[in-house]
């Protein structure tokens, strides 16, 4: 109820909501839930996306209502799918004028209303059948109309107020006529500014013409009043003052400038052809006051002004109104406000986030906050690995954990640290469209997305891979953004697409794999932006490089499918001049293109100092499903051209078999998977299809040049990247309607042994690859991939090293070719041969393998057992957070008595897995059932007398 009066009072009082006539009238003008109501809509006003358009249209609706989260928030839409036509919501087309459309509805049953709600508002936009046009206010929000509440009520229904609840802006000493309606008769009057300018004893309607007269805001006020009850209605009128001409003062940055004291800012807001601007926002209730009133640098690209009389340390929401009619958020701030986002972060995600400022504004609102505590990083010491020795994991931050927030994620470092992987790429973490995401639709590119945590929490994640000795690299998204973008909506046509004076983005994307609204990497402006991102990330949030999304739009050459990979000397120049910004901040960063060319292209870029993904889905999935005409897999390595490589002169190829944009291995295993006809060799079996990872892999890590895994890969993850987030599989396979859907984490698939035992061959082999100087640079590389029978050869001055597998369903025998006579050690078994025929033929079961080194080399000498003082037992809990049964993996550098166990907040002891126990040297695991814990946060500890460690464990049912 509270809620009720709360949205009843805001419609009655703020002119920011009420009809928008301009766009849409309502006959009556006064309507209840159960009134018949005529809607007419004018489609040349608005964004006049309909205008003159001759085919049927459609109005798509809903209400607002007492359970509504915010004014703005539909519930209760009438049709059921927007993509189709609705026979009940097409509109009739008025017969003297093409452009007007009518609709008559009763509220309560056309949409309908459930009985326990109130009616407030009616939302609606305007559409063509398919949706693909669509009608709605001025600066494309949706359109509103309000509902009659029990009692008087007053509203001015001319002129009618401006769009998405702007003023009206005016001439100085203009005259405007202006009509007031009651819903009853009643006494009527209106007042300019406080001063009474017309009245009328009894009526419903009263008419006058009122005089602008003073410079800034004028509230023009009209009163009904009858017997006790009074309702009041309010527009704003504006006459503004002359626009400044005054250059950014020294030290300005983009977006938002902190000055010392905490209680001033500067606001600069890059528009060029623009007529005016002010910065409004909860540091003057939202108006457009004249200390408002935004400056225009001299060559009028930007607009500034300075906001004082701010309280240190306090968040401000905020936005910019441009030319009286657009709002748009701050491009440049570094966190963001979403009416329809907000409202499903958890507060366990993000604690005590700041409310949304609803019935102020409309859309998404910037924030700044002056006198932030600054963050102290304590990975000083940190050293990026070197490209050679660098194993990347890519991971979605949705998918990975169970709880979607950094802290988690950083709680769960000890079981990539104990993989191996020293990098890890986060898919996009900046502000992008919705929640549930994979974050390649972006909107702000300087502000975290909230819903994976705070700025804070994400640089503590920073900090502490820094600490664990792993990078962070960024999934950056600058070839386009979306409708959300101020950018875009600065200059946007009727339909919200970038319009031709558009100063960032294209109209029309001259490449073919583009979404949303593709930025004109040509453009003077689009290059500074990108700029300032490229510099952000790297000097705020340290991190260590970026993996640009599809890098090969960055072009204005017109391209199909076809040629697209066609060699563009355009496009090397535009990322030629990113890399030379890039490394002017950062000389050791790593700039990763996702950008397949033709090799003569990608052999400039690498050759110049990028590094590009290498997608070798394909070959390797074959070779692992046992097909043997696509498994030649030698393209995934970056040298000779004889050797069936790319002839790049360093490491600068990131391989991968999988990737967030590929097909799982193993569900092509299990699903699609080859099998000896005369025999019970399956790779359609999850043992064997498992062990055909293995194999995969000891081919993959010991290629040399930096390679990528995709998250759970190392533990055999088979749930199909087409499959819904119900765990169905729409058919026909392939079919991509569920592709960005939510997959779940596979925690509890550390637990099962086969796919634990390819966890720790994956884990050797990244050691073996990061340890010996032979795979970083070998002076003798070989590879014959194109049989079944497979192999790999490598040699440095110290160490050679033969890899050889049968990727067949049969078996078959291989020339081993290895380079030299005598002891031969398998490092993967620990078994050795002796090499007497150099060239003798070895007879491989299927799936069989071997990394055989000419010296030995020990896995446990490799597998680190301690990084830090804190790290030397290299607690593990996972998966984390759990349900059910939890892990628990240790490793002990010496013999030691072991005490483990878990305590709550309160520092009780919940649970003894193991006290005062004698154990030996190496690693030890340790099962902990939680079932029966209740949900929260533990604590699990281990000691051993000399030294203490905590891990942190979260249950969660």
């Amino acid at each position: 109820m509270q809620t009720f009066r709360r949205l009843a009072a805001l419609l009655l009082t703020l002119v920011a909501w009420t009809t928008q006539a301009q766009v849409v009238t309502t006959s009556p003008v006064f309507f209840t839930d159960t009134t018949p109501v005529t809607i007419t809509f004018d489609a040349t006003q608005g964004n006049g996306a309909l205008a003159n358009f001759t085919g049927p249209v459609y109005i798509w609706t809903g209400t607002v209502t007492n359970l509504s989260s915010s004014n703005t928030n539909w519930r209760n839409v009438h049709s059921p799918s927007f993509g189709t036509a609705d026979p009940t919501a097409l509109m009739t087309r008025d017969a003297g004028n093409p452009n007007i459309y009518r609709i008559t509805i009763t509220p309560r049953t056309y949409y309908p209303i459930p009985a326990a709600e109130t009616l407030l508002r009616l939302g609606m936009i305007f559409k063509n059948a398919d949706g693909s046009i669509v009608g709605r206010a001025t600066g494309g929000g949706d359109i509103f109309v309000d509902a009659a509440q029990a009692g008087l009520t007053a509203r001015i229904t001319s002129p009618t107020p401006g769009a998405g609840g702007n003023p009206l802006f005016v001439n100085l000493n203009a005259q405007v006529s202006v009509t007031g309606t009651a819903s009853v008769s009643a006494s009527l009057a209106f007042s300019l500014n406080g001063t009474p300018v017309a009245q009328q004893a009894s009526g419903t309607t009263l008419t006058s013409s009122v005089t602008i007269g003073q410079t800034g805001r004028n509230v023009l006020r009209f009163t009904a009043t009858s017997g006790a009850s009074t309702a009041v209605d309010s527009i704003i009128f504006v006459v503004r003052p002359a626009v400044t001409i005054a250059a950014l003062p020294a030290g300005t940055k983009d977006g938002i400038t902190y000055l010392n004291g905490g209680t001033s800012v500067i606001l600069n807001l890059t528009a060029p052809n623009k007529q005016f601007a002010y910065a409004i926002g909860e540091f003057n209730n939202w108006q457009t006051l004249n200390g408002a009133y935004m400056n225009k640098t001299p060559d009028g690209n930007n607009w500034w002004v300075q906001i004082n009389g701010l309280t240190p340390g306090r968040e401000y929401a905020y936005q910019y109104l441009v030319d009286g009619t657009l709002r748009v958020a701050d491009p440049y701030c570094e966190k963001i406000l979403d009416p329809n986002d907000d409202q499903n972060i958890p507060a366990r995600t993000y604690p005590n986030l700041k409310s949304y400022p609803t019935g102020q504004t409309t859309g998404i609102v910037s924030v700044l906050q002056t006198n932030q505590t600054p963050y102290v990083w304590t990975a000083t010491n940190f050293q990026r690995p070197a490209r050679t020795n660098l194993v990347v994991y890519e991971l979605l931050m949705r998918d990975f954990t169970n709880y979607h927030d950094y802290q988690t994620v950083r709680d769960t470092l000890s079981y990539l640290s104990r993989l191996g992987v020293n990098a890890i790429e986060l898919m996009p973490i900046n502000e992008f469209d919705g929640n549930d995401n994979w974050g390649y639709s972006p909107d702000f590119y300087f502000a975290p997305d909230k819903y994976y945590g705070t700025k804070v929490a994400l640089k503590q994640f920073i900090d502490e891979c820094h600490r664990r000795g792993i990078a962070v690299i960024l999934d950056m998204v600058l070839n386009h953004s979306t409708g959300q973008s101020p950018m875009v909506q600065l200059y946007a046509d009727a339909n919200g697409a970038p319009s031709t004076t558009n100063p960032w983005f294209n109209q029309t994307a001259p490449h073919p794999y583009s979404v949303y609204n593709d930025f004109n990497h040509a453009s003077s402006l689009t290059k500074y932006f990108s700029k300032q991102v490229m510099s952000f990330w790297l000097q705020e949030y340290h991190i260590d490089g970026y993996r640009f999304d599809l890098a090969g739009g960055f072009t204005q050459t017109p391209t199909t499918t076809t040629t697209y990979p066609n060699y563009d000397q355009s496009r090397i120049n535009i990322w030629q001049d990113y890399y030379q910004h890039m490394v002017s901040v950062d000389p050791n960063l790593y700039p990763i293109l996702e950008h397949f060319p033709d090799n003569s292209e990608g052999t400039v870029l690498a050759n110049y100092g990028f590094m590009l993904w290498g997608n070798a889905t394909y070959n390797y999935n074959e070779a692992t499903m046992g097909y043997l005409p696509g498994s030649n897999f030698s393209y995934g390595y970056y040298g000779s051209i004889t050797q069936g490589g790319r002839g790049w002169n360093g490491p600068n190829l990131v391989t991968y078999m999988e990737s967030h944009d590929e097909e799982r291995l193993m569900y092509k295993n299990l699903t699609f998977g080859n099998f000896d006809p005369n025999g019970s060799y399956t790779t359609r079996d999850l043992n064997t299809a498992l062990a055909r990872q293995e194999l995969a892999s000891a081919f993959f890590f010991t290629v040399p040049g930096p390679k990528m895994l995709w998250q759970f890969g190392e533990l055999g993850y088979d749930k199909s990247i087409f499959m819904c987030s119900d765990g169905t599989l729409p058919a026909p396979y392939g079919n991509d309607q569920c592709k960005l859907s939510a997959k779940p984490p596979v925690w509890t698939y550390y637990q099962n042994p086969n796919r634990r035992q390819l966890y720790e061959v994956t884990r050797a082999l990244i050691a073996l690859k990061k340890r010996e100087p032979v795979f970083a640079n070998p002076t003798s590389y070989t590879q014959s991939l194109a049989d079944a029978g497979k192999s790999i050869h490598l040699s440095d001055a110290n160490t050679s090293v033969t890899v050889i597998g049968n990727f067949d369903v049969t078996s078959t025998t291989i020339d081993p070719a290895f380079q030299r006579t005598g002891k031969w050690y398998n490092y993967l078994s620990g078994d050795s041969i002796t090499v007497t025929n150099v060239n003798a033929l070895i007879t491989l079961a299927p799936g069989a393998y071997a990394v055989y080194t000419s010296r030995r080399i020990r896995k446990a000498a490799l597998l680190p057992t301690k990084a830090s003082t804190t790290d030397a037992l290299r607690l593990i809990a996972a998966p984390n957070p759990s349900s059910s049964t939890v892990s628990i993996h240790y490793e002990l550098a010496a013999p030691a008595t072991v005490t483990l166990t878990v305590h709550n907040v309160l520092g009780a002891t919940v649970r003894t897995i193991a006290g005062s126990v004698p154990q030996a040297t190496g690693a030890h695991e340790v099962t902990l059932p939680v079932q029966d814990l209740a949900d929260g946060i533990y604590l699990v500890r281990l000691s051993t007398g000399q030294l203490i460690q905590t891990t942190r464990l979260v249950v969660q049912h």
